[in-house]
C-alpha cells in the first residue's frame, strides 16, 4: 500500500499540512498584480509567500500584511520566471518560502504577463520539496480587452484550457459582461469561471484561511467550511461570497473506492476544489484517506486512525455554477455497507497516494 512518507509528520501519526503552490498567470494588463494585492489585503490571518518577477509591482504595505517582507516574498527583478529558472532552481525558491520559520499558509507565483503557464505548472508538480502541493493554476483575463487580447495572443485560448479557475477581471468595464463569461466558459476544459471586478476573489476559493481567532486542539470539521464575512471590513463580503458555491458533506458510511473514483473521474465543469477525510471502512480500515484536489490534480493521504477518531466521511466542495446537490446524491451514491473488501477496489485511489509506485506521473491534466 502507498503511503504519505514525502512529508514529514507529526508525532508518528498526522502528517505535516503541505503548502499549496498557487500559479497566478494572465497577460499583462489583465489584474494579476491588483488580486494578489487583494488577497493580501484580505488574507483573513493567513500568510501568503510570494515568488514575483518585479517587486516594485507589489504594494509595500500589502506584503506587510503578509509578513515580514524579508521572509515572505522572494523577488526574481526582470524577466519571465519560465525562462529564467528551472525547476530545481524553483524549489530553492520554494524551499526558503516554505520553511516551517515563516510561517507561510500558501506560496502565490505571480508569472511575467509574458510566461508560459503550462511550463510553471510542470515545475511545481515536478518540485521534490515535501513541503508543498500544486495549488492549482489560476488565469486572470481582462473582460473589456478579451477580444483584442485574442487577436493579438490566441495562445490565450490555449491557456484557458489549461487552466484550474479563471478570474474575469474588469466586468464592469465591458458593455457585454454576460457574452464575454459565456466565451470564456467556453474555452475552458471544466475550470470553474469566476467574474471579478478590481480582483476582487474570495481567498477561500483560492487556500483555506486560518481562523480568525485562537482555537485550542485539532482544526475542526466546521472550520474547514467556516468562510464567514466578519474577516471583510469594507462590506464586500456579500458580493464575493456570489463568486462560488459550496458542499458539505458527512457520512458514518464508508465510502467504496470504486464509486468514489468514479465520482471524482467525472468531476464536472465549474468544482474547483475538494478538501477532507475519507473512510474507506474494510477496503483499509486502518487509514482514513485525506484528500486534497484542485481542478484536475488529485491526491491522497493515508494516514493511522486514533483510537479515539469517530470513523466517518468529511468533504468539502468548492466550485462555481456547481449543482451542490447533484453533487451531494452522487457522493451519498458512494457509499457502502459491504462488510468485507474489495480485492481490487483500492487500486485507484492508490494510484493518486504520493509515493505510490503506481502514481501517474505529474502531469497538467492528472486526475
Amino acid at each position: 500500500m502507498g503511503n504519505s512518507s514525502a512529508h514529514e509528520t507529526d508525532g508518528g501519526r498526522r502528517p505535516q499540512q503541505q503548502i499549496p503552490v498557487v500559479v497566478l498567470a494572465g497577460f499583462l494588463g489583465s489584474g494579476k498584480t491588483t488580486l494578489l494585492n487583494h488577497l493580501l489585503h484580505r488574507s483573513a490571518g493567513s500568510r501568503i509567500g510570494a515568488i514575483v518577477n518585479d517587486f516594485g509591482a507589489i504594494e509595500i504595505d500589502a506584503l506587510a500584511v503578509a509578513g515580514a517582507l524579508g521572509d515572505s516574498t522572494v523577488s526574481l527583478g526582470n524577466g519571465c520566471l519560465c525562462c529564467a529558472v528551472d525547476a530545481g532552481e524553483l524549489d530553492v525558491y520554494l524551499g526558503k518560502l516554505a520553511a516551517p520559520e515563516t510561517g507561510v499558509d500558501v506560496i502565490v507565483i505571480e508569472a511575467s504577463g509574458l510566461a508560459e503557464p503550462q511550463e510553471l505548472v510542470r515545475m511545481v508538480l515536478a518540485s521534490e520539496h515535501p513541503g508543498i502541493v500544486y495549488g492549482g493554476l489560476v488565469e486572470v483575463v481582462d473582460a473589456a480587452e478579451f477580444d483584442d487580447t485574442r487577436a493579438r495572443h490566441p495562445e490565450i485560448d490555449r491557456h484557458l484550457a489549461l487552466a484550474d479557475l479563471v478570474v474575469v477581471n474588469k466586468l464592469d468595464r465591458t458593455a457585454a459582461p454576460e457574452r464575454v463569461l459565456t466565451l470564456v466558459g467556453s474555452l475552458t476544459d471544466r475550470a470553474a469561471v469566476v467574474p471579478a471586478t478590481y480582483g476582487r476573489v474570495d481567498p477561500e476559493f483560492l487556500f483555506d484561511c486560518r481562523p480568525s481567532e485562537e482555537r485550542i486542539g485539532q482544526l475542526s470539521f466546521d472550520d474547514l467550511h467556516d468562510h464567514g464575512d466578519d474577516h471583510d471590513t469594507n462590506g464586500h463580503a456579500g458580493h464575493l461570497h456570489t463568486g462560488y458555491d459550496s458542499l458539505s458533506f458527512a457520512s458514518d458510511v464508508p465510502l467504496d473506492p470504486r464509486r468514489l473514483m468514479r465520482f471524482l473521474d467525472s468531476r464536472p465543469e465549474g468544482l474547483y476544489r475538494i478538501k477532507g477525510h475519507v473512510d474507506l471502512g474494510p477496503n483499509d480500515p486502518r487509514n482514513r484517506y485525506t484528500m486534497h484536489a484542485v481542478g484536475r490534480f488529485l491526491r491522497f493521504y493515508p494516514e493511522p486512525w486514533a483510537p479515539a477518531d469517530e470513523r466517518r466521511t468529511q468533504l468539502v466542495l468548492i466550485g462555481s455554477g456547481i449543482d451542490t446537490e447533484a453533487l451531494g446524491r452522487e457522493l451519498k451514491g458512494c457509499e457502502s455497507d459491504a462488510p468485507h473488501a474489495d480485492e481490487h477496489g483500492m487500486w485507484g485511489v492508490l494510484r493518486y497516494v504520493q509515493g505510490s509506485e503506481d502514481e501517474p506521473d505529474p502531469e497538467p491534466c492528472g486526475g
